[in-house]
C-alpha cells in the first residue's frame, strides 16, 4: 500500500496531521506493507525566500481577523496536538514564512535516503522548538545536526535552487488532484482524505483500503 501526504511544514494543520497517520498506522494491522511518500506543498509560493514573521501577523493578514482570535485559532490547534499526545507544538509563538529552500532541503534530504527523517526532522524542528526552517543557513544546520547531512553540500544545492521545479512539479500534482488545502492524502491512487482527519478516520480509511471491497473502490473516492 503507497500513502502519499501532501504538506506544507508551517502548516500546523499539517504538523499534526502527520502526528495522526504516523498513529493511525502504528496501529494498522498491515503497516508493514506501507510505504509513506511525503510530498510537498507551499501554502504562499509568493513568500519571501528566506524571510519570517510571527505566525499571528500571518493568520491576521490572511484571515482580517484580529490578533486576538487569529491567536485563538493557534491555540486551538495546540490543544488538540495537546490532546493527540503531541507536545510541545507551539504555533501561537512561532514564526512562519516562505518554506520554498525548506521543499528543496527535504528534496535533498530524501535524495540521500533520508525521507522519513527528514520530515520529522524538519516538523520538529518547527512546531517542538520553534526553529528557523527557512534560511539556507538554519537548513543547513539543521540538515548536519539532526541527519548527518554534509552542510557545505546542503547550502550548494539550496543555492543552486537544484530541487526548485520538482517542488513545483508535487504541488501541480496536489492541485490537479482536486487538493484545495493540506494536509491531503491520497491512498493507493484510490482514496483521498483532506485535512487532519481524527486517528481513527485515518485507521477506518487504511482498513478499507486493504479489504476486498476497497480494492474494487472506484479511483477517485474521496473520504472528507
Amino acid at each position: 500500500m503507497r500513502v502519499e501526504i501532501w504538506s506544507d511544514v508551517v502548516c500546523p494543520w499539517c504538523g499534526l496531521g502527520h502526528h495522526r497517520l504516523n498513529e493511525a498506522l502504528r496501529r494498522f494491522e498491515h503497516a508493514d506493507e506501507v510505504t509513506v511518500v511525503h510530498r510537498s506543498f507551499q501554502l504562499d509560493p509568493t513568500a519571501p525566500i528566506g524571510e519570517s514573521r510571527p505566525a499571528t501577523e500571518t493568520v491576521v493578514a490572511k484571515t482580517g481577523a484580529s490578533p486576538e482570535q487569529a491567536r485563538a485559532m493557534m491555540t486551538r490547534v495546540e490543544d488538540l496536538a495537546r490532546a493527540d499526545g503531541l507536545t510541545p507544538y507551539i504555533v501561537a509563538d512561532n514564526r512562519t514564512g516562505s518554506t520554498a529552500l525548506t521543499h528543496e532541503f527535504l528534496a535533498h534530504a530524501t535524495d540521500r535516503g533520508l525521507h522519513d527523517e527528514a520530515w520529522d526532522a524538519v516538523f520538529a524542528a518547527h512546531f517542538g522548538r520553534a526553529e528557523s526552517v527557512f534560511t539556507v543557513d538554519a537548513l543547513a544546520a539543521l540538515g548536519e545536526a539532526r541527519l548527518g547531512l554534509d552542510p557545505a553540500e546542503t547550502r550548494q544545492v539550496l543555492t543552486d535552487r537544484r530541487h526548485r521545479e520538482r517542488v513545483a512539479r508535487e504541488g501541480a500534482r496536489a492541485t490537479r488532484l482536486g487538493a484545495t488545502g493540506v494536509p491531503f492524502t491520497v491512498i493507493d491512487n484510490r482514496f483521498g482524505v483532506a485535512g487532519a482527519q481524527d486517528v481513527d478516520t485515518l485507521l477506518d480509511v487504511l482498513r478499507r483500503a486493504v479489504s476486498p471491497a476497497g480494492s474494487n473502490a472506484p479511483s477517485g473516492e474521496a473520504t472528507r
